[in-house]
Formats: structure tokens, C-alpha cells, sequence
């Protein structure tokens, strides 16, 4: 197959990535002949020099031809011909995310001491040039907080075997850079390769069933293990070091603001797979897996602290330390070090004992054991010290430091597990215990103000709502159970294990107070008698649909009022969380209006916290899609208002996103780097004030009439056209999505056909696919023209929109990249699916409508001959990758059909669904977007 890359410039590094693209492509080419024949070969050829040839000129004959070769393939060749066009994909993103890394190495090869853009030491330039002094600067440190969040949102197509081997082959595709590799080991390398092709070749890309919520849990581990263990830690030296180069004169050690947590294994909306035992199994499996790289790090550590006493003095701390450990601690002869005079691996010795009996549970909370992580980092700090006593600075600056931040960081937890559960099941099995207890027949049918009187009594009633002697259903067994294990996992691994407790679908104050109900009633929150309040959970509000966005700071009012909820707050470091969902937001109203929203949301939410004088972490759930508000770390930093960002910012992670980010070092130091930089960037921005313009107040009140002409043409057919749901499931592959074994959650809140029902993700999923990208773009276009108005004037005003209100410029942008990726050829192909002729013409013809006068709106507003001219490296991808995926688009129509003539007769054939979910796999891969 031929070279396709991301860049047309004809310039040494782009070389290099058409190198790798070329061999890599050359060596599928082999394997396709050494699997399939040569003949497998001619036609995957033939079909891409057809579909390069459609999208230069768009000749009928050709289209003819191209259409004939695909729907002839017998079913050998077919299933043949997707894996071979999938396969190539997974090649290209292995070369592309392997040349990231290289130019990032290739910047600073050749830019001696120039800064690069987007790094942390352009960050603390920026400090050091708007005149912040080393005080002010560590009081910037001091706020910052940045949460990246793993979630098990089933949007990876692919499963772990397959990206083992992409990091297998990326690592050997590296070794192609190295000038000293003899003639002997270039063949040897190329030999590993074809062999590393061959296997994911012979391996298969699909499941044969879902994964189970532990599953996931080890999938997310993974990129602890393989990067992250690694990777925080270096972040923080280099900031520190561009700290102290700027600032000399004061001595650095930045606060651990950045941070991971998870929901994997937390997460139980809507997924009744997710237990209070399975969260404890995940509890136990993060604490496995910190332990296990201490461990680790340790025996590699032993054998590099070689100092002997009879040439150096170690300190008396660390003496009088491994003599305590000695009166404490049995150590096996085995696994004891016996030279005396090498006090350091003595000490170590010790240390691997007392980690390793944390797992056992009869040495567990003795002395012999570590109780909690305080304790290893006491004796890290003792070697640190000896160390320096006979100057070993730099031994103890690049291991023990390290050890030291890796432990502040990942703790005895890992990360930060969240829990999450639908705010219905909190009410139903509160009316269940109230209604046992006498205390009120049906809480269910009282007002919202009832709950909140009755709820706000009785979190001050110190007398238990519950009893061992009552029965109550699974569900509420189930909800309790939950709480009890939240208070069982803090006193097992400290506080920080699990702290926030996520509502989705938070529509009221009572929604908030439940929650704390049930901390209150298994320990978590308390009140002494002297009013004192205690708590070691938070009640987080999920606001998703724009219903609940508009009531969001009123619900937090509500809460804030009441004096034990403020208290709880206070008990908190006086800080809120609150969770904003992209998802639904844009599912309940189109990516204008839920942008728009949720940028209003945070403006009033943090007005209401400074009302309560509280501070307030945002988190924003985004996807990987831009649907779901996917983007980049650092717009998604940047994107938000400045001064919203002061208490914290936790940020989802989700399926696809975390292998793309976090399977490779090097493009997970360069993500965080950047991330880390924009968040520095916000706090200056923050506190030398955003620039107010006088055109402020009047851009917000054009783009409040564009959002709510958006919004009203956005339902007026997702919600109003009586005709649009048959016409989704008809012309996409929505039924097909939810077969593919990608996650443990189901696909649909509840066995519900309804579209209030169906998951975001699979909703942005299936028009991904079918290359539509509806959620991304619709109705945006005329939201615009009813400002614009064909009027020259308007559109002047528009232009400087784009320019100076970074709001519309994110806007706009996120436009363009929906535009460039969707293809309306291809989804009308995808329309033919729908049989109700009529109805299919209608309302296909109303998204090409909006999708063309979208695309002239941007194009106009950008002054751009085409979409994407402003980053031409994205839009040279997207122009290069699309006749790759296009074969795999009609070859899923075609399969679809025959898949479903097949089942309208009750009819089924595996074989054929199998081929429905390659080529799922493959357009996933080619337009390296999913859910």
C-alpha cells in the first residue's frame, strides 16, 4: 500500500514520517501476498487507486467501477479487504504518533536554547516577565489543580492484545532513527517487524465478549504501569528546574497539583455490573499495583546505593532507622542484604519486607507492615538526607526524589476512584428505608421543598435511619452497601482513596442532600454534639441537560443554605465540586447552545461560590469526540474562562483518549507538558485580569440569540420531527455499535427505545460512522445567519468575533474540524439504508442544507478559501486520510444492508455481523475518533 501522511511539506522531518508510513505499508503489503495471494493484494491496490481517483475528480464511470469491484467481492475477499484496510490504519497512527515524538526531540535538537511553545518553561517565562515574584509564584503553585479522570466509557474499539502489539511495533519502528545500526540489524529489525505485522494480522480485533467492570480496571492500571509511574514525576523536575532557573535565589518543591483519579470500577450508572464488592476488588487492585512499582523501583534502587561506611559516614537517622527496623521486622536470610558495611540496601531490604506485608493480612497494621504512606516517605526522606550528609546530591536528586514524588503522587491508592450513581436510585431506596422507619409514606411523591425540609432535619438527627434487623430489597442492600464500603475503604486506605461521590442527573437540592443522608448514616459525615462537622465525602452534582445547567446555581444556593451542608464544605478544605456533562448537554441541545450554556453555567456558578465565599473545582466531562467536547488537554484548559479555574480542574479521560494519549511515553510527557503550561497560563491570566474589551457585553448577547436560534432548529428535528429516530437507527450503524464488545455498560440507560434513553456515546458513535458527524456541526450554520443576515455589516462584526473572543474563535474552530472530517457524499449512501423514501429525502435534505450553509458561514468568518487552511498539517491529514476510509464506508453499507435484508426474515449470520464490526474497528481507526 503507498505512503499517506500528515504533512505535504517536502521537509527533512516529513520525510522521515513518509519513510516509516512507506515501510510499514510494505510490509503489510508482504503480509497480504504471504496470507492471501498476490490476487488479495491487486485488490485492496485496486480499490485504493479508485478511491484516491473519486476524491481528485468525481467522474461517474470511475464511481461505477469503484461501487462494481466492492459489491462483487466474495465473502473471503471482502472480510480480506477490511482487515487489510483497517490494519494499514492502526500502521499509520503508530507512524504519526512515533513522528510526534520526533519533532519534539527535533525542536529541541535544533533549537539550542530557544523555549519551546506550550512547555513549562515558556509558562514560567511568562511568570518571570509579568513581574510575579517567587512568593506570588508559589502561591500561584499552591492553587493550582488539574484531575485527569480515566473513565470506562466504552469508546475503545480496540482490544488490549491489539495495542500491545501497536507498542511492540512502535518501539521497533523508533530504532529505524538510530545512524548506527549496521546493514545486519536493519534486516533483523525489519525481520522483527514483519513477524510483529503477521501477528496482528492473526490476532483478532473483536472481543468475543464484553469486558467485565475488573477487565477494565486492569486496562486502565496499564497506563499506570507503562507510563504514568514514569512520567508525573519527570513533569514535576522539569518544572522545578525551569522554577530555579528563572527564580535561583528561592529553593523549589512544587505542590503535587497534578494529579489521576478514576471511575473504573466506581462507576455504576446505569451499569449494574459495577458492585460495592467490585469496587472493593478495584480498591484492592490499585493498592496491588502502587505497592508492586514501589517495589520495583526499590530492587532497581538497592543496586545503585552501593556506598560502603568504610569509605563514606551515613547519617545517624538512618542508622538509628534500620536499627528499629531490625527490632520490628522479620527478614528472611534470603531477602536481607548481609554486608554490613552497605547501610542503604540494609535499609531497603527492610523497606521491601514492610511493603510487601501490607499485602498480607496477618502483618497488616503492625510494625512490620507499612500502616500508611506517611511512613514510606519517612524513610525515604532519611535516605534522601544521608545521602546529602556525604554528598551524594546527585544520587539522592535523581532516584530518591523521584521515589519521593512518586509516592505523594500514587500513594498506597494509586489513584482517586469516584463513585457514581443516577440520582433516581438514591431517591427510590430512600423511600424504601423512610417508609420502614414510620418516618414518611411515600418521600417519593413529596415536593421538592418537603424533601429538602425533611432531609435537612434529618442530617442533623444524629439517630441512625436504618437496621440490621430490617429487610430491605437488593437495590437499596446494594446502595447502602456502597457508603459502608466508601467508610471501610478510607479507614483501609486513607481518605484520598475515594472522596467524591458523583449524582448524575442532578435536578435538585434533594438530589445532593440524599447522598449525604447515606454518609451521614454509615459514618462519612458527622456532627459532634457541640455543632462540629465532620466529613470525609462530598455529594457532587452532575448537571448535564441545559434544563439543569439553567438551575444549577439556584440547586447550590439551596444546599448553601443549609447550615450543616455549609459545614460539610467547610470540612472539605472549603471547597465544592461540581461536574459538568458535555455529553447530554449537546444530545439535549446541539453543540452551540450546550457550549454556550456551559460557558454561562460556570460564569453563574462561580459567582454563586463567591456568594458563599467557597472555593469550587470544576469538572468537566468531555469525550474524546468533538460531539462530546473532545479537544486537546490544552484547549481544554484554555477554552475555559480564567477566573472559573482557581479551585481546580478535573477533566474526564475516556476509551480511545487514553490509549492515544498514554500508551507512549513521550507523547504522554508532551500532553501533560502542555496541559500543565495552559494551566499555568490561566492562573496569570487570572490574576493580571482578563481583558474586558467594550465589545464584551455585546458579542455575548449575539451569541445568546445565535445559541437560542440554534437551539430551536436543533430540536426542531431531533426532538420534534416524528420521523428522525426511525431515520438515525435506519441510516446508521446504531444497532450494529451497541454489538460491538467494547465496554461493560450498556448501551441505553434503560431497555428503552426512547432518545431521552440512549447513551451520548453511542448517539455520537453511530453518526461518526456514517460519517455524518451531526452532533458536532448541526445548527450551527443557521444560528449564525440569523445574525448574519447576508448583511455585509454583520458579518464584519462576526470576522472580529473570530478574532478577539476566544469563546467563538474555540467555536468556530471545533466547526471547522467537524466539517473537514464529515463527508455528506458518503453519508447519503449511508441515507439509502432508510426505506421510507419520502421521509429519507426530507430529512437528509435538511442536513445537507445545514451542512453547506455551515461550511460557507465558517468559511466567510475565517476568510479561508477552504476549511482547515489555519492548520494545514490537520487538514493535509484528514484531506489524505479520507480515500483510505472511504472503501471501508461502502463497504459497511453494503454489509449493513445484507445484514438486515437478513434479520427482517429472522435470519442471521454471524460471519456477516463479524464483518460489520471489522469495518466499525477500521473507521474508527482511520478517522481516530469513536464515542
Amino acid at each position: 500500500m503507498s505512503e499517506l501522511t500528515v504533512n505535504a511539506s517536502k521537509n527533512h522531518s516529513n520525510n522521515l514520517l513518509r519513510r516509516d508510513v512507506r515501510f510499514l505499508g510494505n510490509i503489510l503489503g508482504e503480509v497480504l501476498v504471504h496470507q492471501g495471494g498476490q490476487e488479495l493484494l491487486d485488490i485492496v491496490e485496486k480499490i485504493r487507486e479508485l478511491s484516491k481517483s473519486l476524491r481528485a475528480v468525481a467522474l461517474p464511470e470511475v464511481f461505477e467501477e469503484f461501487k462494481t469491484l466492492i459489491k462483487n467481492l466474495d465473502s473471503d475477499n471482502r472480510h480480506q479487504v477490511v482487515r487489510a484496510f483497517a490494519i494499514y490504519f492502526q500502521l499509520v497512527n503508530i507512524a504519526e504518533q512515533n513522528h510526534r515524538i520526533r519533532r519534539k526531540r527535533d525542536y529541541e535538537r535544533s533549537a539550542g536554547e530557544t523555549i519551546q511553545p506550550g512547555s513549562m518553561e515558556s509558562a514560567v517565562q511568562e511568570l518571570k516577565e509579568q513581574n510575579f515574584t517567587a512568593d506570588e509564584v508559589e502561591a500561584i503553585l499552591a492553587d493550582l489543580s488539574l484531575e485527569l479522570v480515566m473513565t470506562a466509557h466504552p469508546t475503545e474499539a480496540m482490544r488490549r492484545a491489539i495495542l500491545d502489539i501497536h507498542k511492540r511495533i512502535s518501539e521497533d519502528v523508533t530504532l529505524l532513527d538510530n545512524p548506527t545500526l549496521t546493514f545486519r540489524e536493519r534486516e533483523q529489525l525489519r525481520e522483527k517487524l514483519l513477524n510483529e505485522v503477521i501477528t496482528l494480522w492473526q490476532t483478532d480485533e473483536l472481543r468475543d465478549r464484553k469486558p467485565t467492570v475488573l477487565d477494565e480496571v486492569r486496562n486502565g492500571m496499564y497506563y499506570f504501569h507503562e507510563t504514568l509511574f514514569d512520567v508525573l514525576p519527570e513533569l514535576y523536575q522539569e518544572l522545578e528546574r525551569s522554577l530555579s532557573k528563572y527564580y535561583p535565589e528561592h529553593e523549589w518543591h512544587v505542590p503535587s497539583f497534578l494529579r489521576f483519579g478514576s471511575w473504573i470500577g466506581g462507576d455504576r450508572d446505569g451499569n449494574p455490573s459495577v458492585t460495592a464488592d467490585v469496587t472493593w476488588k478495584t480498591l484492592q487492585m490499585q493498592r496491588r499495583l502502587a505497592i508492586r512499582e514501589y517495589q520495583r523501583i526499590l530492587t532497581d534502587l538497592m543496586k545503585s546505593l552501593s556506598f560502603s561506611t568504610t569509605i563514606i559516614d551515613v547519617s545517624e537517622e538512618l542508622l538509628s532507622s534500620i536499627q528499629k527496623d531490625r527490632l520490628h521486622v522479620t527478614i528472611d536470610k534470603k531477602f536481607s542484604w548481609n554486608n554490613e558495611n552497605e547501610p542503604y540496601r540494609i535499609k531497603i531490604a527492610y523497606m521491601l519486607r514492610k511493603l510487601n506485608n501490607i499485602l498480607d493480612e496477618s502483618k497488616k497494621g503492625t510494625a512490620e507492615s507499612y500502616s500508611h504512606m506517611g511512613e514510606l516517605l519517612e524513610d525515604l526522606r532519611v535516605i534522601d538526607q544521608s545521602l546529602r550528609h556525604h554528598y551524594a546530591d546527585y544520587v539522592a536528586n535523581t532516584y530518591v526524589k523521584k521515589l519521593i514524588r512518586q509516592v505523594e503522587l500514587f500513594g498506597f491508592h494509586t489513584a482517586t476512584l469516584d463513585i457514581r450513581q443516577h440520582s433516581q436510585e438514591h431517591e427510590n431506596a430512600l423511600t424504601e428505608i423512610l417508609a420502614s422507619m414510620k418516618i414518611v409514606e411515600d418521600y417519593s411523591k413529596l415536593s421538592e421543598e418537603e424533601k429538602i425540609e425533611l432531609l435537612g432535619k434529618l442530617l442533623t438527627d444524629p439517630r441512625p435511619l436504618t437496621s440490621t434487623y430490617l429487610n430491605y430489597s437488593e437495590s437499596t442492600e446494594e446502595c447502602l452497601a456502597v457508603y459502608r464500603t466508601i467508610f471501610k475503604a478510607q479507614k483501609e486506605f486513607g481518605t484520598n482513596c475515594i472522596s467524591s461521590y458523583l449524582i448524575s442527573m442532578t435536578q435538585g437540592a434533594s438530589d445532593i442532600l440524599e447522598v449525604m443522608i447515606f454518609a451521614k448514616e454509615v459514618g462519612l459525615f458527622r456532627q459532634d454534639p457541640d455543632g462540629t462537622v465532620h466529613s470525609t465525602l462530598q455529594a457532587v452534582p452532575l448537571f448535564e441537560t441545559i434544563d439543569d445547567l439553567h438551575a444549577a446555581p439556584q440547586i447550590m444556593r439551596q444546599v448553601l443554605n443549609l447550615p450543616a451542608y455549609r459545614q460539610s464544605v467547610a470540612a472539605m478544605n472549603n471547597l465544592q465540586e461540581i461536574m459538568l456533562g458535555y455529553s447530554d448537554s449537546n444530545k439535549d441541545g446541539g453543540v452551540v447552545t450546550a457550549n454556550w450554556e456551559l460557558r454561562l453555567a460556570l460564569n453563574e456558578i462561580t459567582a454563586m461560590g463567591a456568594e458563599y465565599d467557597i472555593k469550587l473545582k470544576f469538572f468537566h466531562g468531555r469525550g474524546g469526540a468533538l460531539g462530546r467536547g473532545g479537544m486537546s488537554l490544552n484547549r481544554s484548559i484554555l477554552a475555559q474562562p480564567p477566573h472559573t479555574v482557581g479551585g481546580g480542574i478535573k477533566i474526564t479521560e475516556q476509551g480511545e483518549v487514553i490509549s492515544s494519549r498514554y500508551s507512549l511515553q513521550g507523547i504522554a510527557y508532551r500532553s501533560l507538558e502542555q496541559a500543565t503550561s495552559a494551566l499555568i497560563t490561566s492562573a496569570i491570566i487570572a490574576k493580571v485580569g482578563e481583558p474586558e474589551g467594550e465589545n464584551n457585553k455585546k458579542w455575548e448577547q449575539i451569541m445568546e440569540d445565535i445559541s437560542e436560534v440554534s437551539l430551536h432548529k436543533y430540536q426542531d428535528l431531533i426532538f420534534r420531527d416524528e420521523s428522525f429516530m426511525s431515520f438515525f437507527k435506519g441510516s446508521t450503524p446504531l444497532p450494529e455499535v451497541g454489538e460491538l464488545n467494547i465496554g461493560s455498560r450498556p448501551s441505553k440507560r434503560k431497555n428503552s427505545d426512547r432518545f431521552e434513553d440512549l447513551r451520548a456515546i453511542p448517539w455520537v458513535f453511530a453518526w461518526t460512522q456514517s460519517r455524518y458527524l451531526l452532533p458536532a456541526w448541526y445548527a450551527a450554520g443557521t444560528g449564525i445567519q440569523h445574525f448574519y443576515q447576508d448583511k455585509e455589516e454583520n458579518m464584519a462584526v462576526l470576522q472580529e468575533m473570530y478574532k478577539e473572543f476566544p469563546f467563538f474563535t474555540t467555536l468556530v474552530d471545533t466547526l471547522q474540524m467537524a466539517i473537514a472530517k464529515a463527508d455528506l457524499i458518503i453519508a447519503k449512501e449511508y441515507a439509502g439504508m432508510y426505506k421510507d423514501e419520502e421521509q429519507r429525502e426530507r430529512i437528509f435534505g435538511l442536513i445537507q442544507e445545514e451542512f453547506n450553509r455551515t461550511r460557507d458561514l465558517v468559511l466567510k468568518i475565517t476568510h479561508q478559501q477552504d476549511i482547515l487552511d489555519n492548520v494545514p498539517v490537520i487538514q493535509e491529514s484528514v484531506r489524505l486520510r479520507n480515500p483510505y476510509v472511504d472503501p471501508l464506508s461502502y463497504l459497511q453499507v453494503q454489509l449493513l444492508n445484507e445484514l438486515r435484508e437478513l434479520r427482517e426474515q429472522d435470519e442471521d449470520n454471524p460471519e456477516l455481523l463479524r464483518e460489520v464490526l471489522l469495518t466499525i474497528n477500521g473507521i474508527a481507526a482511520g478517522l481516530r475518533n469513536t464515542g
